[in-house]
């Protein structure tokens, strides 16, 4: 098909559509071809219900893989057809049990020829092709479980809308930026405390001399972002606090802050840290959600070392 030779992967959906439609069609051929009134799409729960054992439709709908909705319409379905019925649950009065009615097991003897027809049908292709397609499938169901294809494009999308962005250590002519870009975000809120203007005002004597360390995010050269791992007292229980992380409100959509506190995480794992620590707003939801994504705890009880703190968060770098 020349739309799919130009469109490659990326049509993967609308070309196994396409395949399960002719399948589905050739199916429903195949049953009419045997005399069999019988939908395609019931063969899952009839097939689940072959064994002659009573079955809800949640525990149904777990052995197929499929929903609970879709395999209850089915199940409605095969009803009115008077294949299966219904019978009641003692252990949960609440939930009735399917199972083939007398028709179906008439059914279910006559698919025993068909079925093995098939089966020998599709062998002949998968020995006629070149790749092992039942394989495949099972590989991908396993790829996709681990790790969907929506999760994976997302992280395409990042890679290339973070491209541009490279994480450096402080130097002195970051100064200013580190400053700015903290009292932009404080102060649209806030407004400066003593202990802000203590680390802002001499970054090198506050935060660096003590052995802490302050990263900082360029775009095309510009500074983007900063963030702060402050040392902590060994008395705190914690090794680092994760602090003044800024970000350029003007450079959007880069993941400048997850790069930066990914790189913080980093810094402070080669450096033998075990436990950081942060203080924070709840009102600041992206910073408090970007802390939860990296797998930052909320503590119950808190110290606030700012008047506007009112969540306070730890994160055991080595889990």
């Amino acid at each position: 098909m020349d739309f799919f030779e130009k469109t490659g992967p990326m049509a993967i959906g609308s070309r196994l559509r396409i395949l399960t439609d002719t399948l589905t069609r050739d199916a429903a051929s195949i049953y009419e071809l045997y005399g069999i009134d019988f939908k395609p799409k019931w063969f899952p729960v009839f097939y689940s219900l072959a064994d002659e054992q009573p079955k809800s439709v949640t525990v149904i709908a777990r052995e197929i893989g499929q929903s609970h909705p879709s395999v209850s319409t089915i199940v409605k379905e095969m009803t009115a057809q008077g294949l299966v019925s219904e019978t009641d649950n003692r252990a949960d009065r609440r939930k009735s049990l399917i199972e083939l009615s007398d028709k179906g097991k008439e059914i279910a003897r006559e698919l025993i020829v068909l079925l093995r027809d098939v089966d020998r049908a599709v062998r002949q292709i998968s020995e006629e092709s070149a790749h092992d397609l039942w394989g495949a499938i099972a590989e991908w169901e396993r790829l996709l479980a681990s790790k969907s294809i929506f999760d994976r494009v997302k992280d395409v999308k990042m890679n290339r809308e973070s491209a541009g962005v490279e994480i450096v250590d402080y130097t002195p002519q970051h100064r200013e930026a580190f400053i700015a870009l903290n009292r932009q975000w404080i102060e649209r809120y806030w407004t400066l405390e003593p202990h802000d203007l203590e680390l802002l005002g001499n970054p090198t004597e506050n935060i660096l001399d003590p052995g802490g360390h302050i990263l900082v995010a360029l775009y095309n050269g510009k500074v983007a972002g900063v963030c702060a791992l402050c040392k902590m007292d060994a008395s705190s229980g914690y090794d680092y606090e994760l602090a003044k992380l800024a970000v350029d409100p003007e450079i959007r959509r880069k993941h400048i802050g997850l790069k930066l506190c990914n790189a913080a995480i980093s810094k402070a794992r080669s450096l033998g840290a075990g436990r950081l620590f942060l203080e924070s707003n709840t009102r600041l939801k992206p910073a408090i959600a970007l802390y939860r994504k990296l797998g930052f705890k909320e503590l119950p009880e808190f110290h606030p070392a700012y008047a506007r703190g009112d969540i306070q968060m730890e994160l055991d770098i080595n889990r």
